[in-house]
């Protein structure tokens, strides 16, 4: 029997997830980083004279590529942080979303990138945006993939604790349904409880985190859902 058809569609999504982790977000291509031209080009090779250059000619800092992506979001790939730190103080919209929905703030979460998420921040970006094609946050992208250093930044960002996705999944069931139960995604979920995440809100199929994590035999988890307030320092 193929046992695919017979799992909830929540299961298949979540198995979808976890094959295709990174075609939720689409980086230019090394073609399409050749092609560019002015701010994109300049912000890809992380050219921060020539960057300079262009926004003294009054460059647009929004400008879009094909994939709806600004110059801002190509360095943010690219983990240019001088050019980021450019484009801002050019009034480079921040908060800008490409064609899939995706913000920087979110690209770096998922790159576990926390030095660009750190600079982002700073220079004003919001760690509350809802993103992507799943209607979730970067903290919920973040606590999929065990990112623990970028949840415990956007949490002290002030990055919405309880935010259900399309998917009926916040950050903290994302941590378990989508996590292996390993050491990141342990400290994931540790910090999550610490900061007063809901073990209350259910998957779609009424499911508490401590069900979820009790299904999944990881026992540490279950251990720190039953004592939130015991878990190990962080």
């Amino acid at each position: 029997m193929n046992r695919t058809t017979t799992l909830p569609l929540a299961l298949l999504a979540a198995a979808l997830l976890l094959a295709h982790p990174a075609q939720a977000q689409v980086p230019p291509t090394a073609a399409q980083a050749a092609a560019y031209q002015g701010l994109h080009a300049a912000a890809a090779r992380g050219d921060t004279a020539k960057v300079q250059k262009l926004v003294a000619a009054r460059a647009d800092v929004n400008a879009r590529d094909s994939y709806g992506r600004t110059p801002l979001h190509v360095a943010t790939f690219a983990r240019q942080r001088d050019v980021i730190r450019l484009l801002v103080q050019a009034q480079a919209d921040i908060n800008a979303l490409e064609n899939d929905r995706y913000d920087a703030v979110t690209i770096a979460a998922v790159a576990d990138d926390e030095d660009t998420l750190r600079l982002l921040l700073q220079l004003g970006a919001s760690a509350a945006q809802v993103t992507s094609r799943y209607d979730g946050t970067a903290l919920i992208a973040a606590a999929h993939l065990g990112h623990d250093g970028v949840v415990r930044q956007l949490i002290a960002a002030g990055a919405p604790l309880d935010h259900v996705n399309n998917l009926h999944w916040t950050a903290l069931i994302e941590s378990i349904v989508l996590g292996d139960g390993g050491t990141r995604h342990q400290a994931t979920l540790q910090a999550l409880l610490k900061a007063g995440a809901s073990q209350a809100l259910t998957d779609r199929q009424g499911n508490t985190p401590l069900q979820l994590a009790r299904q999944r035999g990881y026992t540490a988890m279950v251990q720190m859902l039953e004592n939130p307030g015991a878990g190990r320092p962080l």
